[in-house]
């Protein structure tokens, strides 16, 4: 009793010392920044003078602050504010060609202890034509590119939609400027812009944060209640090292997840490494309230399930969670990095992602027609069937879309993975194309690619990732998936699949229909009008060219949409497909042979996947 007495006594002297002595100065300076006061501290400042968060350097008489891993120069503080300006380095050259060195976006500076509050998103682009755009502002005298296929570059004010892409642009880097007016009605000059990047931007903190609980240094920390929180801290530490010893079973079964720890491990190096070109990223519990505890399920299938959620800005979005993931999370960092970084009005577009332990998940819009397989279906009514204009418009738009990914980035993409499952179709049938748990990022001069391991769905896989001797694994292997996609959709719109597998089980649907060209008949019926005969015939030349057996015979998704928007009376017919005619062709081996029922319209299960998902 009488030591308990005691502590309680040394307790109230030390926290009425704290309290009556008066606050111990810290004041620094450095350069053009006079006072730095908590919470801001110099590098090499006391502890108690500052948080680490807040940290500052002093550099040739520059002040300087690090975030994200990068140093900012700092212009000014304002404590009444609650509020400091910095500016990328980048910015500052002899001459209008410097740029920012960092860039990145609005939901990064919630890993800091700043949020940005009133700004505009500068998007810089590279594009390989002259844009006639007002709210393109050319930076070619100021800006060079070492792209050699973007022979013109500029700014864009604002955030970035579909519509605002041009063709034959891509976004090459993005940052913000301090504005709050009207940019639009002032028709900003490049210049000007120019002159508002060399201002910085404004970082606000938490107030909370400037306010210090004491007022004196007490040995290693600043004041007593965080020797408290310590002291707290390591009987919380002591307690989880017995909670640890106690529960030495549940090591043997934390080793024997040891592979999944690795897996988070990989996709926590990549999106660290990546971060700056990431969408935002969520919580689990985040996710848990934006689909309203998973109520409305949309679909599921080999990769997990998909829900309808809503984000805090009520845009519905589709939230796809993804299940037990194989290869090292390869699906999920691929869909991540590529998504995240395309905008194109036909592919679909990632607005944020969750990556926390086991639960991995891919937030991206929500498309309220679901997907094209949809449509396709036997079992769709005459009502609900789509038309031949619109299933050319649907084919033009994903070959639209295939050639963006091989062409239009900064990398090749290669989806490795195009079916009806794989096209989404928005409210008006604008078709996107979705799921790049497959896909595979080479540099736009490579040719050629290497794969380990055949990728893809049943029915629409290229020969080559099967038979190696066909020819090279290259973009072209999309093509040919493309090309199996068109004869799927000119065939389904009039039932000719169904119709004609039910006369034999061997049906190769290509061949019958290169025959019926052949002889000129269509099997459309009279009642069909000539502009849709038109539409069917090109689509079905178009498929046929893409499917040739040989890679090299194979046209560029470029070609394709050339082909798709003429008339079918111009286009050639190709040589007759290889695996229904191998007198046409020589001798075909018994890989070949088999490769050929493999791409029988009687056997393709669009949730087939021969790589992991």
């Amino acid at each position: 009793m009488e030591f308990s007495l005691s502590v309680v006594k040394i307790v109230c002297l030390l926290l009425a010392g704290f309290t009556l002595v008066p606050r111990y100065s810290c004041a620094s300076d450095c350069g053009n920044i006079p006072n730095i006061s908590y919470p801001f501290c110099l590098q090499n400042d006391l502890e108690y003078c500052g948080d680490s968060q807040f940290q500052l350097f002093c550099e040739k008489n520059q002040t300087t602050i690090e975030l994200l891993s990068k140093k900012y120069f700092v212009e000014s503080i304002i404590y009444d504010d609650y509020s400091i300006r910095i500016v990328d380095p980048g910015i500052f050259g002899d001459n209008c060609s410097y740029i920012p060195h960092y860039f990145s976006t609005n939901s990064l500076w919630g890993y800091t202890p700043f949020y940005l509050n009133s700004f505009i998103s500068v998007v810089f682009l590279n594009c390989s034509v002259l844009v006639n755009n007002s709210l393109y502002k050319a930076t070619a005298s100021c800006r060079n590119t070492s792209n050699k296929d973007a022979s013109y570059s500029y700014v864009l004010l604002g955030s970035l939609s579909v519509g605002d892409l041009h063709k034959g642009c891509y976004v090459a880097d993005d940052t913000y400027i301090d504005f709050t007016g009207d940019y639009e009605s002032q028709n900003l000059s490049y210049s000007t812009i120019r002159g508002l990047l060399e201002d910085g931007i404004t970082l606000n903190w938490s107030p909370e944060a400037s306010r210090s609980s004491c007022s004196l240094p007490f040995h290693s920390s600043h004041c007593f209640r965080n020797l408290l929180s310590a002291i707290a801290r390591g009987y919380f530490l002591l307690g989880r090292t017995i909670l640890g010893v106690l529960c030495f079973s549940a090591f043997l079964i934390y080793k024997l997840r040891s592979r999944h720890l690795a897996m988070d491990h990989k996709i926590e190096e990549f999106l660290s490494e990546y971060k700056n070109h990431m969408p935002k990223r969520y919580s689990y519990w985040e996710l848990f309230r934006m689909t309203n505890r998973f109520k409305e399920k949309l679909g599921q299938g080999g990769f997990g399930s998909v829900y309808k959620g809503k984000l805090p800005n009520d845009t519905p979005v589709a939230v796809k969670m993804l299940g037990k993931c194989k290869g090292n999370g390869q699906d999920f960092v691929n869909e991540v990095a590529t998504i995240g970084r395309i905008h194109h009005m036909h592919v679909v577009q990632l607005t944020g992602f969750c990556a926390e332990g086991s639960k991995r998940a891919l937030i991206y819009e929500f498309m309220p027609n679901g997907s094209l397989d949809k449509f396709l279906s036997s079992q769709i009514g005459d009502n609900d069937r789509l038309s031949w204009k619109k299933l050319h418009e649907i084919a033009l738009g994903i070959a639209r879309g295939i050639e963006y990914l091989h062409r239009g980035c900064s990398m090749k993409i290669l989806h490795f993975d195009i079916k009806p499952h794989n096209i989404l179709l928005d409210e008006n049938l604008v078709p996107k194309v979705s799921d790049f748990g497959l896909a595979k990022f080479y540099p736009i001069e490579e040719s050629i690619v290497s794969l380990t391991a055949v990728r893809g769905t049943i029915g629409y896989i290229a020969p080559e990732l099967f038979y190696r001797r066909v020819g090279n694994i290259s973009y072209k292997s999309d093509v040919y998936s493309y090309g199996m996609l068109l004869m799927e959709m000119a065939g389904r719109r009039k039932n000719i699949l169904d119709q004609h597998a039910n006369s034999s089980s061997q049906i190769y649907f290509p061949s019958w229909i290169y025959d019926q060209l052949t002889l000129g008949d269509l099997g459309l019926g009279e009642d069909v009008a000539e502009d849709e005969k038109d539409t069917f015939k090109r689509l079905v030349i178009v498929a046929l060219w893409c499917i040739q057996m040989k890679p090299v015979d194979r046209p560029s998704m470029s070609r394709v949409v050339e082909m798709l928007e003429g008339s079918a009376e111009h286009l050639e017919m190709p040589r007759k497909p290889f695996l229904a005619s191998p007198d046409r062709w020589g001798h075909v081996d018994d890989q070949a042979s088999e490769l050929g029922a493999l791409n029988s319209f009687e056997q393709p299960s669009s949730e087939s996947i021969l790589s992991p998902r």
